[in-house]
This record gives structure tokens, C-alpha cells and sequence, in this order.
């Protein structure tokens, strides 16, 4: 039965390159979608630029331009960096859309009929030149801890520490320089914490929408069951701020993480009214079409905790499932500019490099899981080389010259029955042929146990739908292995040579050719254009899925071999690396307030300088029961903690954790803390140690928790 499918990437950030760490997210989304649509499925694929939020608003106006401009001057060179890499969306929009923007404020007054929309003073840093409030990110002075200069309002890049704006020590603004001041304004927070709200994510997250890592690290947010610690979500910024207005709330705009995942809906919302597509039919909640987000895992937060609760509750369908991958390094380390593998789409295109290339290694290592992905690049030259143009295209060109040179461009007439059924067992049959292969290229057939239901197709088809390109690849170039060794077998430069052996050499050619357009059928999914240029040689339509089991006509006319593709040249690669270091390595800026969580993908607190096991011994870390948990009046981050930690008094320790965790609920709780930091005055009191929590780029703070059995003065080694 056909299948109706929506399919969506993350959305790329107005504000930077196409990378090759984005194209790891796009290239195996449109490898999915392009396998769905070859087996007959009704499959739609849509995506657009994510354009609102302080850094676009800031760069237009470094630039002097507006920023409508700015996002259509980016959309276009994003737009082009796909096309270069052959991702095929159905439409590419951008958040800055009618669409967009009419989803946005449907949902959030649905939300709020609800009554999941609360108002709330937050008092917040205010640069007086710019008139605006600052994000955490925009914020910069000296690290309360090391005194490291220049450090984010969120954490030290040289020593790791994360702490509140508040606590800098002469903080400036990284907009104007100036002083910042404390200033309340009104926000708007959407209720994540309401029992209802917390129910449905406890029983969706558990549902089989997500893999089960991910599945693993909703449960380390949402708690055990019973147990709530989501926090209210703000989904508001003050102007001066680019986005969409929050509606019968003047001066307040959508935080961009609200109606970034909306720009699916806009973006398909643009689909529907160009092709005439049902939009209610993808997206109501009684929907029976299949929805899926391809994302990068360092958003999930946003997409398996916030989108489906924003749609559950506003009467919309949530996402049948979500595909998250991991990130990409290159020769085994991050993306580095100075080393010259922060590698743009655009400079890869420009080095010459074919960009099937890149999409047949990436599926090469593609498994349908959360792992990082290594672009090795000298691996990656040796597998092209190999894989793609000695073992592969290799097939065509050893066969092709023989029909057209001594047959007049045709194939066979017909084909012995002995190399009838060698095809027959590749492409059709019900057999495993791994353990005789021998028998195999002579055209026997046994049924050999382990065999499956429409052979390799049916394998193959099976690993495309499970995201396990890997697999996929490692089947097809075993097939190709046997058909290389059918050609060795036979000979045909040698049959050439010999007087009468003509009938020979045709059928043999032929076979090479079927088994060659068999292969194409596999790998059209990975290599479109290719895929098509082969159509064109071998005479026939566009290949669909079934077509792996049909072979060509009796006498069938090919056209002239030209070159399909040519090997990956080291120099190139060598001159795409240099490129990058010189054209991106004077523009690095690594103070920049620029940042997003989508545009910086993959990025995570440097690592701090390697210490010794001495060293870190002298760090006591010890179990801790938290006793008593409130708040502290006057302190917008912090919470007042009695920890005991098996000593004869408890312990109090203020920590900045307000925003994330109600005190109610933290009583009770084991964490771990630093039993021998010098305790500190505060003007609220003497912090006696510090808990230990982890934060990212992603909004949420996540205190540590030991295993289950732990107790209260147990020591961390």
C-alpha cells in the first residue's frame, strides 16, 4: 500500500555557510526521502532557513542592512549550497513567512486557552546605549573563578565554569561595551511543568517515536515516573528583536526556538497551496500520514520536549518519529578552522570534488544511530577510488566499448540460460549466495538456507528504510565484488581476441551491463545524478525500485560511453584543506556573541587544560542527600541547599539552579558536590561547597545524580 509521508531537516541558522557537518543532516534526510519516493510512496520533503533572533537582527545592522535583506541573501546561498549536493526539498522556505507566522499565533493562543501560557517579571541585564535586553550570550567581563577576560555570561571558555550574568565580574555589554544594568520585564512562559504537559511527554517519549539512546535521555530530563523536572519554558523576548510579535502583547516577540520547528508547518503550508495538497491531512491530530524530523542531536531537547508538547496541546498531530544523528569530526577531531576542516559546502564545490563523493561516504558510515560520523579524509579518497570508480563504474566501461564498437551499440538477442540465471541469483532469487559464489557466476542456484524473500533487493531496501545506509552499501558492493569476479572469469578483453567467439563476448557484456544497471537501482538513492547520467548511456527511463528485477530488453540500443566519473585526486583534497585555512582562518572570530543553536551544531564548552591524577584527587566529590531546598529572597538564580553528606551538621550551599528545578521537588533528592571547596560569603550567607551540574547551549541545567544504592557521604573517585 502506498504510503504518505512528510519529511522534514532541522532548519540551518540565517546566519552562516553551509558546512560539512550540516550536509551529514541533509544528505541523509534526502537519501531517505529520494528511497521512499523511488518505491512508489506518495514522500514530501521541506525545510527553510531559521531567520529570526538577536545575532540576525545585530549582523543586518553591523552590515547596513536590513534584515529581510540579510536572510534573502542568505537563503539563496544556502539555497545553492543544497543544490550542490543535490538535496532535493519539495519546497524550501523561510520563518519569515505569512505561513509561519499565522501557526505561530494559532498555536500560542491555543496554548493559552489552555491556560499553559503564565506571565512572569524576569529581572535581567540591559544595555543602556543599544536600549535592549541582553541574552546570556551577549554578555561578557571576567570569570568569577579563574578571572580568565572576555568570558561568556554563561560559562568560561578556559575553564569550563558555568555560572549566572550576574556573577561576571565587570560586565560588559558585547554589543556596545557599555555597563549593563539590572532591569525586570514581563515574560512569557509556556507551562512544560503542568501535570498535563508532563504526563503526555512521559507516555510519548516511551511510545517507540524516538531511538532508544534518545528515548534514554528524555527519561534523564523528565525524571522517574511521578516525578517532575521540567521547567516553564520562556518563550519571549523584549524589542528591539527580530521575529514575530506576540499577539495583545506589544513590544514582546516569539523566542525563535517557538517558531523555528513552525516553519515546517509554514514551509509545507507553501507546498500545499502551490500543489494543491491537503495540509489537514499531514498535520490534524487525528492524521494517518506518516511525519518524520531528521535532527541533529544536540536539538533534541527542543524537538522531543517542546514541539510535541506545543502540538499535543494546541489540537495539532505529533511527529511519527524523530531521526537524530550525531556530529562530525574530521580526521578523528571537531571541525577545526585553523587546521582547515571547518570545510564549507561551497569551497568543496569549488576544489572541483564531485559531491556524490561526499554523499556516498557519508552513507558509507551512516548506521540509523546517534553515533559521531569521521570524515577521514584520507580514507575518503581511498574509498571512493575504490568502491565507487575501480569496482563500480569500472563495470560499465570494461563492457560498454565492446557493444558499441562490435555490435553497433545493441545488446544480445538473447542470453544462455546459464547467465540468465547468474542475474537471476543476484537480483531475484531466493537465495543466500554468500557462502557460493562460485556456483553462483556459473549459473547454479541452490537453495541455500538464510536466503530471504525477493534476495538483496528486499535486504537492501530493508537497510534504506532502517537509515542503516551502511549496511545498505556494504550488501551492494558485495554484489559488486561478484560481478567483477563474473568479469574476471570470462574475460571479455580475451574473448575480443579470439576468432568465433563473438556470441560470446555479446552475452557476457550484456550480463555486465544488466548486472551494472541492477547495481544503479541500489545506489540511485545515494548517487542521483549519477544515477541519471547512467539512464542516459544505458537508453532507458528513470529507474524506480522494482526495476533491480528487470532486466533489459532483448537487442536494446545503449548510447556511447562517456565517462561517468573519475577518481578523487589527494591534491584536491590537499587544496580544498589549504583553501579553507586561508579563506576562513582571518575572518575566525572566537569572541563572537554570533551564536545560535542550530547555526552552531555540534558545539560544546572547550576543554579545559590536562591535569594530573594528583590533581584531581585533591577534588573531593561526595554523595549528598539534598535535606531542604528554598528560595532565596533577593536572588534571581539561586536556591538555598542543606545537603547532608554523613557529617555530623548538614551543609548549606547556594546554587544557581533556580531556573531549572522547584524546591519542592529537589527534597529528598541524591546529587553530588565539592566537599572541600573553601566556602565562600555571599551576601545571603556561607555556601559551603557546590553541586555539580551540566548545562549546554540547549536551555535546561541538569544536576548530577548517583546511582541508585548511593549514600549520603560516599566518596566520587
Amino acid at each position: 500500500m502506498t504510503r504518505k509521508i512528510l519529511v522534514t531537516s532541522a532548519l540551518p541558522y540565517a546566519n552562516g555557510s553551509i558546512h560539512l557537518g550540516h550536509l551529514v543532516e541533509y544528505i541523509q534526510t534526502d537519501i531517505w526521502v529520494r528511497f521512499q519516493k523511488m518505491l512508489g510512496n506518495t514522500c514530501y520533503y521541506v525545510c527553510a532557513d531559521d531567520t529570526h533572533g538577536t545575532p540576525v537582527m545585530l549582523r543586518a545592522e553591523k552590515e547596513g542592512i536590513t534584515p529581510e535583506q540579510l536572510i534573502d541573501r542568505v537563503w539563496h546561498e544556502h539555497k545553492a549550497d543544497f543544490e550542490g549536493f543535490h538535496v532535493e526539498f519539495d519546497h524550501y522556505g523561510s520563518t519569515n513567512s505569512a505561513e509561519t507566522k499565522e501557526f505561530s499565533q494559532a498555536i500560542y493562543r491555543k496554548l493559552k486557552a489552555a491556560g499553559l501560557i503564565e506571565v512572569r517579571s524576569v529581572e535581567q541585564f540591559y544595555d543602556p546605549i543599544k536600549n535592549m535586553f541582553l541574552p546570556d550570550r551577549f554578555i561578557k567581563g571576567e570569570c568569577p573563578k579563574c578571572h580568565a577576560k572576555d568570558q561568556y555570561g554563561d560559562n568560561c571558555e578556559v575553564c569550563g565554569t558555568t555560572y549566572a550574568p550576574t556573577e561576571l565580574i565587570n560586565p560588559y555589554s558585547a554589543v556596545s561595551g557599555a555597563q549593563p544594568e539590572r532591569r525586570n520585564s514581563d515574560h512569557y512562559f509556556f507551562k512544560l511543568s503542568a501535570d498535563t504537559c508532563q504526563q503526555f511527554l512521559c507516555e510519548w517519549t516511551r511510545s517507540g517515536t524516538l531511538q532508544p539512546e534518545a528515548a534514554n535521555k528524555m527519561q534523564e530530563w523528565l525524571g522517574a515516573a511521578g516525578e517532575n523536572k521540567l521547567t516553564d519554558w520562556d518563550i519571549s523576548r523584549d524589542a528591539p528583536y527580530f521575529g514575530f510579535e506576540i499577539p495583545d502583547a506589544p513590544g514582546k516577540y516569539f523566542y525563535v526556538w517557538l517558531d523555528a520547528p513552525v516553519g515546517y508547518m509554514g514551509s509545507f503550508k507553501k507546498l500545499c497551496d502551490a500543489k494543491g495538497i491537503s495540509f489537514d491531512d499531514y498535520w490534524k491530530q487525528s492524521s494517518d500520514t506518516e511525519l518524520y524530523h531528521f535532527i541533529g542531536k544536540d536539538i533534541l531537547y527542543f524537538h522531543a520536549l517542546f514541539w510535541p508538547a506545543m502540538l499535543q496541546h494546541a489540537g495539532f498531530r505529533t511527529p511519527t518519529k524523530l531521526f537524530a544523528h550525531g556530529f562530525l569530526t574530521v580526521n578523528g577531531e571537531k571541525m577545526s578552522k585553523s587546521r582547515g576542516t571547518f570545510i564549507t559546502a561551497d569551497s568543496y564545490i569549488k576544489q572541483g570534488l564531485n559531491p556524490e563523493y561526499l554523499r556516498y561516504y557519508y552513507a558509507a558510515k551512516l548506521n540509523g544511530t546517534m553515533e559521531d560520523l569521521d570524515l577521514s579524509l584520507e580514507d575518503f579518497v581511498a574509498k571512493v577510488n575504490s568502491d565507487l570508480v575501480g569496482k563500480y563504474i569500472n563495470l560499465a566501461s570494461r563492457a560498454a566499448g565492446f557493444i558499441s564498437k562490435r555490435f553497433d551499440g545493441k545488446l544480445a538477442v538473447s542470453l544462455s540460460s546459464e547467465r540468465t540465471r547468474f542475474l537471476e541469483n543476484l537480483f531475484i532469487k531466493t537465495v543466500n549466495i554468500s557462502g557460493d559464489v562460485d556456483n553462483c557466476i556459473r549459473g547454479q542456484s541452490p537453495e541455500i538456507p538464510g536466503g530471504i524473500e525477493g534476495g538483496r533487493t528486499t535486504y537492501i531496501a530493508q537497510f534504506y528504510e532502517q537509515r542503516n545506509y551502511g549496511g545498505a552499501l556494504r550488501e551492494i558492493m558485495y554484489l559488486t565484488d561478484i560481478v567483477n569476479k563474473f568479469v574476471d572469469s570470462n574475460k571479455p578483453w580475451e574473448l575480443a581476441k579470439q576468432d568465433g567467439r563473438d556470441v560470446e563476448l555479446h552475452e557476457v557484456c550484456t550480463v555486465i551491463l544488466n548486472a551494472f544497471k541492477s547495481l544503479t537501482v541500489y545506489l540511485k538513492p545515494v548517487l542521483p545524478k549519477l544515477a541519471e547520467d547512467v539512464e542516459a548511456f544505458l537508453n532507458i527511463a528513470p529507474l524506480k525500485w522494482g526495476d533491480a528485477q528487470i532486466f533489459l530488453p532483448d537487442a536494446h540500443a545503449i548510447n556511447e560511453y562517456k565517462h561517468l566519473m573519475t577518481r578523487v585526486d589527494s591534491k584536491q583534497i590537499n587544496a580544498m584543506v589549504e583553501a579553507n585555512k586561508e579563506t576562513l582562518a582571518p575572518v575566525a572570530d572566537t569572541h563572537s556573541p554570533v551564536r545560535h543553536a542550530e547555526a552552531q551544531q555540534h558545539a560544546i564548552a572547550p576543554i579545559a587544560e590536562t591535569i594530573s591524577i594528583d590533581e584531581f584527587s585533591k577534588v573531593d566529590l561526595r554523595v549528598a542527600r539534598i535535606v531542604n531546598a528554598e528560595q532565596v529572597e533577593g536572588a534571581e538564580k539561586l536556591l538555598k541547599l542543606t545537603l547532608d553528606i554523613g557529617e555530623t551538621q548538614p551543609r548549606t550551599v547556594f546554587a544557581g539552579i533556580k531556573s531549572a528545578y522547584d524546591p519542592e521537588k529537589l527534597k529528598g533528592r541524591m546529587t553530588v558536590m565539592v566537599a572541600n571547596l573553601a566556602p565562600r560569603k555571599m551576601k545571603f550567607g556561607l555556601s559551603e561547597g557546590m553541586v555539580l551540574a551540566a548545562s549546554g547551549d540547549a536551555p535546561g541545567l541538569f544536576i548530577l545524580s548517583p546511582d541508585d544504592g548511593a549514600q549520603p557521604g560516599m566518596r566520587i573517585k
